[in-house]
C-alpha cells in the first residue's frame, strides 16, 4: 500500500483507468463479435466505429485495428458473392467503407 499522498491519488486515478479500459475493450470484443455472427453493413460499420474509438484510446493497436476491419470488410464481400443481387445498403456501405480508407490514407 502506498505511503505517500501522491502515490495514494496515483492508485485511485490507475484504477479508474483500468476499470474505463476494460469497458471499451469489452464494447470493442462486443461489437466485433456482433459484426462477425451478423455480418450486415451497419453492425460492420458500428463496429468500424468503435474499434476506430479503441484506437485513438489505445486500446488496441492500429494495425490489429485495420487487420479487424479487413477482416470484417471480407465479410460483407463474401455475403454479397452469396447473393446474386446486392442491395442497394451493402453497396453504400462498402463505398463508405472505401472512402473511410481512402480518407485515413491521405492523412
Amino acid at each position: 500500500m502506498p505511503v505517500i499522498k501522491s502515490a495514494k491519488k496515483k492508485l485511485r486515478v490507475d484504477k479508474k483507468r483500468e476499470s474505463a479500459n476494460k469497458k471499451m475493450e469489452a464494447l470493442v470484443n462486443a461489437s466485433i463479435k456482433k459484426a462477425q455472427r451478423k455480418p450486415t453493413p451497419k453492425s460492420i460499420q458500428e463496429a468500424f466505429s468503435i474499434i476506430d474509438k479503441g484506437v485513438k484510446k489505445n486500446i488496441i493497436h492500429k494495425n490489429k485495428a485495420s487487420r479487424i476491419k479487413s477482416r470484417l470488410s471480407k465479410l460483407i464481400s463474401s455475403t454479397k458473392s452469396e447473393k446474386s443481387k446486392t442491395p442497394k445498403s451493402v453497396k453504400i456501405a462498402s463505398d463508405a467503407i472505401k472512402t473511410k480508407k481512402a480518407k485515413s490514407n491521405k492523412k
